[in-house]
């Protein structure tokens, strides 16, 4: 497998997910600015759409979308308990949680990674939006789970993990969040996500 990464996107959600189930697997960093990967290749022909994570599967087949590649990958091993059965209401559960992230907490993100970053009223608007995202997601945690599903570590989390880092990135003080503080210390204690992090340049 090949998975196609941007250092600290939610491609890093998939290297993690690679990392926890021990599938052999490469990476090809991508230049999302100018669409070129790290070979000298055009990424465009992978992903029309121009972002990642893209997975290259063995047999050369495409797949996109986060939670569609998560899900995949903890199929692949069952073993590594990424995600619950098939079939069962914890896997909706785990849908959920990955559905939220991707359309909503990611989303709440987005205006402040535009090139033209909101002002004013604009951005007082986008801000009460992540806020409240992020209140959903503390509020989940508030229960003291040490993960999303409860005790048990899953895909949803590596997902959730990477986008809530974000708040670094712009300027957000989790100080209103310490369940959401909490849940991201534990998983940069975990060290497949350390090692990931590590190999696309994050920390040293």
């Amino acid at each position: 497998m090949k998975l196609y990464y941007a250092p600290g996107v939610c491609s890093l959600a998939v290297h993690i997910a690679l990392r926890e189930i021990g599938i052999p697997y490469s990476l090809e960093k991508v230049d999302l600015a100018t669409k070129q990967t790290e070979s000298g290749g055009d990424f465009t022909e992978v992903n029309p759409l121009g972002y990642v994570p893209a997975l290259e599967l063995d047999n050369g087949e495409i797949l996109l979308e986060a939670p569609a590649i998560l899900q995949y990958l903890a199929d692949r091993k069952p073993d590594a308990q990424l995600a619950p059965a098939a079939g069962t209401i914890e896997r909706a559960r785990l849908q959920q949680h990955l559905n939220f992230t991707a359309s909503e907490l990611h989303k709440a993100f987005g205006p402040f990674f535009a090139a033209i970053k909101p002002e004013g009223t604009q951005r007082e608007q986008a801000l009460a939006k992540l806020h409240s995202r992020m209140d959903r997601l503390d509020a989940l945690l508030r229960d003291d789970r040490d993960y999303l599903m409860g005790p048990d570590f899953s895909v949803a989390d590596t997902y959730a993990f990477v986008v809530v880092s974000w708040s670094d990135i712009v300027g957000l003080d989790l100080g209103r969040w310490p369940h959401i503080s909490g849940y991201i210390a534990r998983m940069k204690q975990r060290p497949h996500v350390q090692e990931a992090m590590r190999r696309e340049g994050l920390v040293h």
